[in-house]
């Protein structure tokens, strides 16, 4: 017997099925499913928020200096000409940035072994591919999704069954987080 569900796929079409509907339910919140998928979905989940909880404040905290392009009222790269040639002008930063402890980094890792990333689109930019931006998924379990669970030990997702699909008469749930 295994130990796990197969779900009438090949192990390639099942592991990108389950990473796909895990990463949905990380950005989103909540999905709608069968209820044998949903199982499946909840162990990946479950173990991913309970590695971003273990590793939620494990980093440092550290000063850079950066170069940033200079930017006029339009957005656009300021430019100054230098013998003939068009330059950009750059101005120097101080910025705060979270550097990763050697284990949240590896868990980070394991994390993104999983999670695809994730394209936002803007409501008023949609089918276009401007002003889209990736968001991290990884990120987003280590700062808003750990500090919500950190009293609680396991239990992150709840399936509440909705009723029977009415092409194949498959149980549909939804699977959301807590």
């Amino acid at each position: 017997m295994a130990g796990y569900r197969k779900l009438g796929r090949t192990s390639s079409q099942r592991k990108a099925l389950i990473r796909s509907q895990v990463t949905s339910l990380l950005y989103n919140g909540k999905i709608v499913t069968t209820e044998a998928r949903a199982k499946e979905i909840r162990k990946v989940a479950e173990g991913l928020i309970a590695l971003a909880i273990k590793e939620k404040d494990n980093f440092d905290e550290v000063t850079v200096t950066a170069k940033v392009a200079r930017k006029d009222k339009d957005g656009k790269n300021v430019k100054e000409v230098v013998d003939g040639k068009k330059i950009t002008v750059y101005d120097e930063v101080e910025k705060t940035i979270k550097k990763d402890q050697p284990s949240r980094l590896h868990a980070r890792r394991q994390m993104l072994k999983v999670l695809y990333s994730v394209k936002e689109v803007p409501a008023e930019n949609k089918g276009k591919k401007k002003n889209t931006k990736v968001v991290s998924i990884a990120d987003k379990l280590f700062d808003e999704v750990a500090p919500k669970y950190v009293g609680r030990q396991g239990g992150y997702t709840r399936i509440v069954k909705i009723g029977q699909r009415k092409g194949d008469a498959a149980m549909e749930v939804l699977l959301e987080l807590v």
